[in-house]
């Protein structure tokens, strides 16, 4: 599958953390990311049965939350600026209180510069696979404990751990949050 994505090479306009968040705030309808190497990524919207899924999988990390009051839950409109210069907006992400309350109310405010502990990519048919795994490797090179790559069109959900290989699991599946998300457990069907 081809992304449906524009890729802009922007490296040597090299914009800044505030010009970035500038663009998002004029072009509010446009879901825009930034990679760690300048390119701009202005991605279309998904169609409402990955919407869906995203909506359950957010659900799911939210109630987990409530109940263990560990962290903080966000969407796929949050825009995270990582510490290898990217900009980016996982599907479902969390952060553990101690580090997002390390951060100012002004970074709390606009693009945290922080890299979420956990993140979840679900793949719509508008991504290419290739793109969402550099992606990951990008929030693991900025720190990321845990992260999963759910891919409906393959069946399998890619697994993503600091200083480790992939794990590739077929589905159905259950998968647990580890270390990262004590007591989280999430059963994926086949899709």
């Amino acid at each position: 599958m081809i992304s449906n994505a524009v890729i802009l090479s922007l490296k040597n306009v090299g914009l800044s953390d505030e010009q970035f968040y500038q663009l998002c705030q004029v072009n509010e309808d446009w879901k825009l990311e930034q990679t760690a190497k300048g390119e701009l990524i202005i991605m279309p919207p998904v169609g409402a049965i990955s919407g869906n899924r995203e909506s359950e999988f957010n659900a799911d990390v939210v109630i987990w939350n409530r109940q263990t009051k560990r962290g903080k839950v966000f969407s796929s409109s949050t825009i995270f600026s990582l510490p290898n210069g990217g900009k980016r907006s996982p599907d479902v992400a969390w952060i553990a209180n101690e580090r997002w309350e390390a951060l100012t109310p002004e970074e709390q405010e606009k693009f945290p510069p922080i890299c979420p502990d956990f993140v979840i990519e679900l793949r719509s048919r508008s991504d290419a696979l290739n793109q969402l795994q550099e992606k990951m490797h990008e929030y693991l090179n900025s720190g990321l404990r845990l992260g999963w790559l759910i891919d409906p069109q393959t069946q399998q959900v890619e697994i993503y751990r600091q200083n480790q290989s992939v794990e590739i699991v077929s589905l159905p599946t259950t998968l647990s949050g580890e270390k990262v998300l004590p007591g989280f457990i999430l059963e994926l069907p086949l899709f």
